[in-house]
């Protein structure tokens, strides 16, 4: 069990790296921004890949996890009362999953 949730623990961090820095300007809360990602995570990893077993491509299933991230984060921040709620999940999804990318074309992490 360890092994699997390994590499979901990096991306985890690194998902929290980068999007609380964001979070922090549109909420002055650590609790909202952390579990803003911390709720949508789990299934963007674990859940949305299963798409590809049933024949959607990598791409689509990252377009559609991300979707669904940045709506849902959206969600829980409106909850919270914060101002442009919309906009400032797509900003911190956007950075997060472009420094993602990066990380892993250059270090192979994540």
């Amino acid at each position: 069990m360890l092994s699997a949730l390994g590499p979901w623990l990096v991306a985890f961090f690194f998902t929290q790296l980068f999007e609380m820095p964001v979070y922090w300007v549109a909420t002055r809360s650590l609790r909202v921004g952390f579990f803003a990602s911390a709720m949508t995570h789990p299934v963007v990893w674990f859940v949305f890949p299963v798409l590809m077993t049933w024949g959607v491509q990598y791409w689509p299933m990252v377009a559609l996890a991300e979707t669904f991230a940045v709506l849902a984060e959206a969600a829980w921040l409106r909850f919270n009362r914060v101002p442009r709620a919309f906009w400032w999940s797509l900003g911190a999804n956007a950075f997060s999953t472009t420094c993602g990318f990066v990380l892993r074309e250059l270090t192979g992490i994540v």
